[in-house]
C-alpha cells in the first residue's frame, strides 16, 4: 500500500516528493524544506534536521518518515522507527543519489514521475569529463574554517564537474583548515557556497581584501548545487560543470 501520510525531514528530499506529484501527502516537513515554496505553504512544520518535534511527528500518525543519515540525528531516526515507517537514505555520489530517487519513487509508488529526473542525472554521468581540473577548497563554515572530505556528495560532486577537492584526503569527513593550511595545498578557486554558512558579496570583498588564502580566486556559489541531492542532482551537476568550465576559460584568456 502506498503511504499516503509522508513526514521529511530532508529537504532534498521533500523537493523531490513535491516533484513526483505526491505534495498532497505530506503532513509534515522541517523548516528547512523550502522548495517548492508553494506546495509547502499549508504543511506543518516539525522543526529542523537536527533537532526534530519528535512529539509532533507521532501525532501527526505518519505511515513514512523519510530520514537522511547524516542531516538527521541517529537517536531521533530511532525513536521515529519504533512508531512508524522510516526509509533513511544517505547517498555519498551523485549516482548514490539517482539510486535514491528510483527508491523513492518505488516506495511512494510514483515510479513514473520518478523515471525522468533519474535519466537526466544518468545523462549528465555520461557526459564526457571536464579537460582542465581545477584544485579547489570548498568552504562549507567559516569560524573555523571547515570543508569536505572524500567520502561526502559534495566531493564527489565537485570531481564530476571538474574540481580536485584539495581535502579529498582528509581523514575527518569534515575537516577544521586554518587559512594557511589551506594556503599550503595550493588551491585554485576557494569556492563559497550560500549554505550552510551564509556566504555573501560582502564577504567575498572582505575575505578578497584580507587574502588568508593566498592567491586562490574567490567564487560564490550555490551550495544547493553542490549539496542537495533527490531532483536537484542532474542541475546542480550542470551548473557545477559551468562554473568550473568558466573558471578554466578566464584562465585560458588571462595566460594568451
Amino acid at each position: 500500500m502506498q503511504p499516503m501520510r509522508v513526514v521529511s525531514l530532508v529537504p532534498s528530499t521533500t523537493e523531490s516528493v513535491c516533484a513526483f506529484g505526491a505534495a498532497e501527502r505530506l503532513v509534515g516537513c522541517t523548516r528547512y524544506c523550502v522548495h517548492p515554496t508553494e506546495a509547502l505553504a499549508t504543511v506543518a512544520r516539525v522543526g529542523g534536521t537536527k533537532n526534530p518535534k519528535r512529539d509532533a511527528i507521532a501525532l501527526l500518525e505518519p505511515d513514512l518518515v523519510l530520514c537522511n543519515a547524516e542531516e538527521n540525528r541517529e537517536e531521533d531516526i530511532e525513536w521515529l522507527r519504533a512508531r512508524a515507517p522510516v526509509l533513511v537514505q544517505s547517498p555519498c555520489t551523485v549516482a548514490e543519489a539517482a539510486a535514491g530517487l528510483e527508491e523513492l519513487g518505488r516506495v511512494l509508488g510514483c515510479e513514473h514521475a520518478a523515471a525522468p529526473f533519474v535519466e537526466d542525472i544518468a545523462r549528465e554521468l555520461a557526459a564526457l569529463p571536464p579537460s582542465h581540473r581545477t584544485k579547489a577548497f570548498y568552504a562549507i563554515w567559516k569560524q573555523p574554517w571547515m570543508s569536505i572530505g572524500g567520502s561526502t556528495y559534495i566531493h564527489d560532486l565537485l570531481r564530476l564537474a571538474g574540481f580536485d577537492n584539495i581535502c579529498g584526503n582528509a581523514v575527518a569527513r569534515y575537516p577544521v583548515m586554518r587559512p594557511e593550511e589551506v594556503t599550503a595545498l595550493r588551491p585554485e578557486v576557494v569556492l563559497l557556497p550560500d549554505e550552510p554558512w551564509v556566504f555573501d558579496e560582502a564577504q567575498l570583498r572582505e575575505l578578497a581584501a584580507a587574502g588568508p588564502f593566498g592567491t586562490a580566486t574567490l567564487l560564490l556559489c550555490k551550495g544547493r548545487d553542490f549539496c542537495w541531492h533527490g531532483i536537484h542532482a542532474a542541475l546542480g551537476l550542470r551548473r557545477a560543470r559551468a562554473l568550473a568550465t568558466t573558471y578554466a576559460t578566464m584562465v585560458a584568456r588571462s595566460s594568451d
